[in-house]
């Protein structure tokens, strides 16, 4: 009994163990902005004394359906044979829940679109000038992205290490993280509307990423971040901007 579990726990003294775990956690914290930046933009039209306990809700749920998931690893792997073959592509239940989760994406995307920039939005749905959604609809919208997110993390994971015990920490790290840095992310992006446009923009690319993903042509992550970074950073300047312009009239009223 006590050599089964030593066998478990041999990784610890293995320095390329080591170095797999930090870069999986950093990977699946990077993954999870994805997910971080829907749950913070869907639960920012909830009302405000609700918007803390979705997010718990969303993030725990997130959690628990990726511990799940990696106690059924032998059937996640499988989702990547394919089931059926199309235009010469072989699709599998990976690819398509991937194609699902794109299209919800891209529509719920473009539907928060065009409420921000059509003015003639259903008012019956609006107090003040947020959009209001209830709250178990926001769960439910939540845990049918975190069921994408996760397979796709749970599928990252098991290419980068063979060694559950690492998988395990990891989630359990990266999740940790999303739960501390929601709440701030919600508050800057409630705070700054032009953020919630990128941020938008951000989800519709994610949601194409998904989709071409699942058709078969994969595009590195490293772009899609880099890209949002850089937007990002284009984004930050233009505040600074705008902040230093009122503060210059502020003072040039006194």
């Amino acid at each position: 009994m006590l050599d089964l579990v030593a066998d478990h726990f041999d990784w610890l003294s293995n320095p390329t163990a080591w170095v797999a775990l930090l870069t999986l956690v950093v990977l699946e914290i990077v993954l999870g902005i994805d997910n971080l930046i829907f749950i913070s933009i869907l639960t920012n039209k909830l009302p405000a004394e609700h918007r803390v306990m979705a997010r718990r809700l969303g993030i725990g749920a997130a959690l628990i359906m990726r511990l799940l998931l990696l106690a059924t690893i032998s059937v996640i792997v499988k989702l990547t044979n394919p089931v059926f073959t199309l235009f010469d592509h072989g699709f599998s239940w990976r690819d398509m829940i991937l194609i699902a989760g794109g299209l919800f994406l891209v529509w719920k995307a473009t539907k928060e679109i065009h409420h921000s920039v059509d003015p003639d939005t259903d008012k019956s749905e609006m107090i003040g000038d947020t959009i209001q959604v209830s709250l178990v609809g926001a769960i439910f919208q939540i845990l049918l992205l975190d069921l994408v997110f996760s397979i796709d993390s749970i599928i990252t994971a098991v290419g980068m290490t063979d060694e559950i015990a690492i998988m395990y920490i990891a989630v359990i790290v990266a999740v940790t993280v999303m739960l501390l840095a929601v709440n701030p992310l919600s508050a800057f992006i409630e705070k700054n509307p032009t953020i919630v446009m990128l941020a938008l923009g951000f989800l519709l690319m994610i949601g194409m990423t998904l989709i071409a993903d699942g058709m078969g042509y994969h595009v590195p992550k490293g772009y899609i971040y880099a890209a949002m970074g850089f937007s990002a950073m284009v984004e930050g300047l233009n505040m600074l901007a705008r902040r230093r312009k009122a503060q210059a009239r502020g003072g040039g009223r006194r």
